[in-house]
């Protein structure tokens, strides 16, 4: 079985409630027409009358759709973010009027537990997803950097099998710290393998591997390195490792010899968002390898951003992951 059949198996096997902000989009509204009809998720849609005839013109009549400005929950999900916020100077009428917006009202659903997942991002930016999911759900205990992953499915370079790849960080974070890094690729770790199924074994990449160069980049990566085997002792990581020898094992012999990652590495952590995104794009149109992504993680509820140009299967492909990512 490929991995999205996997994703959508795994998926329909434990299927969560997920909320679908953007009711007005009408690839959201396919997505989710498409979502229920297999059985991948129990969607709830976030709009008002004119998202409610859309659906039944789809033939989608046992979604649910949510209001905001009259959904019985409204006053418990402004008194949430109120708390969640009057540190910042929110008072309670601005509480009451910001859980209007329905990316923010999504957001606040999953932090309270009303649903398992959020899957916006068609009609938002990034910036506006991730505000919100910051809002309403916050970061996972003991992360506090909301970063992001892309699924790279790859062709056969070291097997005869058709691999997935985690690249980290390809969206949000331009320049982290070391502690950010460190951030970045503990959540990318534990993410794994719920969404892919094997254990995780992390390459913090750089343009020397084990000392064969200086830097403050490296100097970076290292001590990046340090802070993630000191928060997750038991995760197998190596750096820094320049990317073919954390990939290829006769590469990472000769240049890492005695790493528990080299040549065996199923995530890259990518020193700055530059390398990141430049690495996924390349391999995505060079080697013909399908993205899937991005996926947000460091969150303490999956509140899974989309891209602007995503298509009907991409929705329905992340929504099946965010069900993965739902504890």
């Amino acid at each position: 079985m490929d991995f999205l059949a996997s994703i959508r198996s795994r998926a329909r096997d434990r299927l969560r409630k997920l909320v679908f902000p953007e009711g007005h989009d009408a690839r959201t509204l396919e997505a989710v027409a498409r979502v229920a009809a297999d059985g991948l998720a129990i969607p709830l849609v976030i709009g008002g009358d004119l998202t409610r005839a859309d659906l039944d013109d789809l033939g989608v009549v046992d979604v649910e759709v949510v209001d905001p400005a009259t959904d019985p929950r409204r006053a418990e999900l402004a008194a949430r973010l109120f708390e969640r916020r009057k540190a910042k100077g929110m008072t309670e009428e601005e509480a009451l009027r910001a859980v209007a917006d329905p990316l923010l009202y999504g957001a606040l659903m999953v932090g309270a537990g009303h649903v398992d997942g959020s899957v916006s991002g068609a009609a938002n930016t990034t910036g506006d997803v991730i505000r919100a999911a910051l809002y309403g759900v916050g970061p996972a205990a003991g992360i506090r950097t909301v970063s992001s992953s892309f699924y790279m499915v790859v062709p056969p370079f070291r097997s005869g099998e058709t691999e997935v790849l985690t690249f980290t960080d390809g969206a949000v974070v331009p320049d982290p710290t070391a502690g950010q890094l460190a951030d970045i690729a503990i959540a990318a770790a534990e993410a794994r393998p719920r969404i892919v199924g094997d254990a995780p074994r992390v390459a913090f990449l750089s343009y020397s591997t084990a000392g064969s160069a200086q830097g403050p980049s490296i100097d970076k990566v290292r001590e990046a390195l340090a802070i993630f085997r000191q928060k997750a002792p038991d995760i197998a990581a190596d750096g820094e490792l320049q990317v073919d020898a954390a990939l290829i094992e006769s590469i990472g012999a000769k240049k890492a010899p005695g790493s528990r990652v080299a040549g065996q590495a199923n995530i890259l952590v990518f020193p700055d968002l530059d390398a990141g995104n430049i690495a996924y794009k390349l391999v995505q149109r060079l080697a013909h390898a399908e993205a899937i992504g991005p996926l947000l993680q460091g969150l303490a509820k999956p509140c899974n951003d989309l891209s602007r140009g995503a298509t009907v299967e991409d929705i329905v492909n992340t929504a099946c992951l965010t069900s993965l990512m739902a504890a």
